[in-house]
C-alpha cells in the first residue's frame, strides 16, 4: 500500500460534515491526494486555495531560516490572499 492509498482510505472526518454544514477546508485532503497523484487540475478544482498554501508554507520555512528583511510583510499577503480565495471558494458553493 503507497502514501496514496493509505492517505485516501485515513481521511480525517469533518466534524461540519457530519453536522450537515459545509466548511472552509472541505475539499483539502481530497486535493492534497490528487496533488500526489500528479492530478494537478483536479486539485485546483477540489480545492483552489491548495497551491497558494503550499507557497505560503514554503515561503514561511525560508522567512525562519533565513530571516528575510521583508519576509513578514510578503507572508502577511500570503495570508490575505489565502483567506480571500478561500472564501470565495466557500461562497461560491453556494452559488
Amino acid at each position: 500500500m503507497g502514501l496514496v492509498d493509505f492517505l485516501e482510505n485515513n481521511m480525517l472526518s469533518c466534524q461540519w460534515k457530519e453536522l450537515g454544514l459545509e466548511c472552509t477546508g472541505c475539499g483539502l485532503q481530497r486535493s492534497v491526494i490528487h496533488l500526489l497523484r500528479g492530478e494537478f487540475a483536479e486539485a485546483w478544482m477540489v480545492y483552489p486555495a491548495v497551491y497558494t498554501l503550499i507557497l505560503m508554507f514554503v515561503f514561511l520555512g525560508i522567512h525562519l531560516k533565513f530571516n528575510l528583511a521583508r519576509g513578514a510583510q510578503v507572508l502577511k499577503w500570503l495570508f490575505i490572499l489565502n483567506i480571500a480565495i478561500i472564501a470565495i471558494h466557500y461562497i461560491l458553493k453556494f452559488v
